[in-house]
């Protein structure tokens, strides 16, 4: 088939997948890293030593450049409801206009606004004012968070709301419910000690290839920039490990609330075709994935295991993908409604099987990459235990490819959760009577409007402009992460001083009206 000939609702799917993918490539080292440059501050604060200082320094910089570019992607996203997915706009407005509206009026301006005073406060606002303009910050960044998820979170399970008799779209009654959905706790927490494992596993990447670098150049172990690198791995091995533990718990608890939730999505996840009691955990598949086709699959498996994963014993039943499917085409029909507001879909069968190729997959890569991070990080302890310097080229060039780890564990993980919906792009509430149950096909929520020939050109023109944007990110942080810390890391940056001296009387009379020369 010609590539160019494709429906408008799958060019419009690749589109939104690829631009979401790409910003939340960076949310997660936003998010995390923010965390630990404020542990570091607030660390620096507290002691006044220099090593703290200089850490503070080089990984907020590395921070700010991952903000900026995250900005700059994340402006996307919102702007695709209206041009792409203008039925979905429509059809969800009622709840995600309240949300989308604080994240940005409250949290996002509460971040940007006060990241801007930490950029610009070095010397010239008092040391804990100035950390906590960047607590602050950091703080905006989760909430930020939060709001997104909780957004994201009613998609896979509503709550809070009614159906408008008239429209058919969902009211929103409770906002509360909204907020407080077990969905969203769930996923919130498990996406920020995500984020926690990728901060950790660039600061012992990034840290172990200077140490050794500074090893085989015969620099001395006792000076202020060996300890910062050491120090570097240090926390970040230890926050990778601790995150992975958090990340395994919290994963166990959304997949409790997938059982109960989604369960055509778990059992994608397990190629599990055929109900089973007590049901296995599959290791390794292989036959008919790709087709999805669940009728001639094989499995190394667990025994017990998917049995407690699901219900927290070892005996449950979990239901197969054949079983779900002729329930699922019971209750919501077998076909799409012949309505032109499906398009090319209307009158056609539905299947309601994800894709069990990328579903079964993505969860495997989900956590084999959490598991590489975590491997690292024992390495990395291991490796630097009191006082050690790695040499060993593998270990520490392998630590430094094993930064992305927990970039695709973040990444397969979302598509997991997305892909795992469909055909819902608003997913049934089983916990709600079925007359009264909120849900919407992905078919109907592409705008009416829109022809394929459109999603084509807006689709090249973002990746375009998201590879050049990608281009310039990998080349900053691999110029700036190269360089390592310099001396300017070892002091404020000088300014206007909070007790008001000018700044002619300051040590060496240098120009201080350079405010931006920290984000440099």
């Amino acid at each position: 088939m010609d590539v160019l000939d494709v429906d408008t609702l799958d060019i419009a799917r690749w589109q939104f997948g690829i631009t979401t993918v790409y910003h939340f490539l960076m949310v997660p080292l936003t998010i995390g890293l923010g965390i630990l440059v404020a542990v570091m501050h607030t660390m620096w604060v507290r002691t006044d030593k220099p090593e703290w200082l200089r850490m503070t320094r080089f990984w907020g910089r590395v921070y700010l450049i991952n903000f900026v570019l995250g900005v700059a992607t994340g402006l996307v996203q919102e702007f695709q409801f209206g041009l792409a997915w203008s039925e979905y706009s429509r059809f969800v407005g009622d709840v995600f206009g309240s949300l989308l509206a604080l994240e940005a009026l409250l949290a996002f301006f509460l971040e940007s606004t006060f990241l801007g005073l930490w950029i610009f406060g070095w010397g010239r606002i008092p040391k804990k004012v100035h950390l906590a303009t960047l607590w602050a910050a950091v703080v905006g960044s989760v909430v930020s968070a939060y709001f997104i998820i909780a957004a994201n979170s009613w998609m896979q399970h509503p709550v809070g709301v009614v159906t408008d008799d008239e429209t058919g779209r969902p009211l929103q009654v409770d906002f509360l419910a909204v907020l407080t959905n077990n969905t969203a706790l769930a996923a919130f927490s498990h996406a920020i000690v995500a984020a926690l494992m990728v901060a950790g596993a660039l600061l012992v990447g990034v840290g172990l290839w200077h140490l050794r670098r500074r090893k085989l150049a015969g620099q001395p172990v006792t000076d202020v920039d060996h300890a910062v690198w050491r120090r570097s791995v240090r926390v970040g091995g230890w926050v990778s490990l601790a995150a992975f533990v958090l990340v395994a718990l919290t994963g166990d608890w959304q997949g409790k609330l997938m059982y109960q939730q989604q369960p055509l999505k778990m059992s994608s996840a397990e190629a599990l075709c055929e109900t089973e009691a007590p049901a296995s955990f599959s290791i390794l598949a292989w036959g008919k994935l790709g087709s999805n086709e669940c009728d001639d699959v094989h499995s190394i498996t667990v025994p017990y295991l998917l049995s407690y994963l699901a219900h927290g014993d070892f005996s449950t039943a979990v239901p197969g993908v054949n079983e779900l499917q002729e329930e699922y085409a019971a209750v919501y029909g077998a076909t799409y409604p012949d309505d032109p507001s499906f398009g090319d879909k209307a009158g056609e069968p539905i299947d309601y099987t994800p894709v069990l190729a990328v579903t079964y997959w993505s969860f495997r890569l989900m956590i084999g990459m959490g598991a590489v991070s975590a491997a690292v990080a024992v390495y990395a302890l291991w490796a630097t235990r009191r006082g050690r310097v790695p040499t060993w080229r593998i270990g520490v060039y392998g630590s430094l490819l094993a930064v992305a780890a927990p970039f695709m564990a973040n990444a397969t993980g979302w598509i997991f959760t997305e892909m795992g919906r469909q055909p819902f792009v608003v997913h049934p509430n089983p916990d709600v009577p079925v007359e009264d149950q909120v849900y919407f096909f992905t078919a109907q929520a592409v705008s009416p409007g829109i022809s394929a020939a459109e999603v084509w050109a807006s689709l090249i023109a973002l990746t375009l402009v998201y590879g050049a944007l990608a281009v310039v990110e990998l080349w900053l942080l691999t110029r700036f992460v190269r360089r390592g810390v310099t001396t300017g890391d070892g002091a404020p940056v000088p300014g206007p001083t909070p007790d008001g001296t000018p700044d002619d009387d300051l040590p060496g009379g240098r120009d201080r009206d350079d405010v931006l020369s920290f984000a440099y």
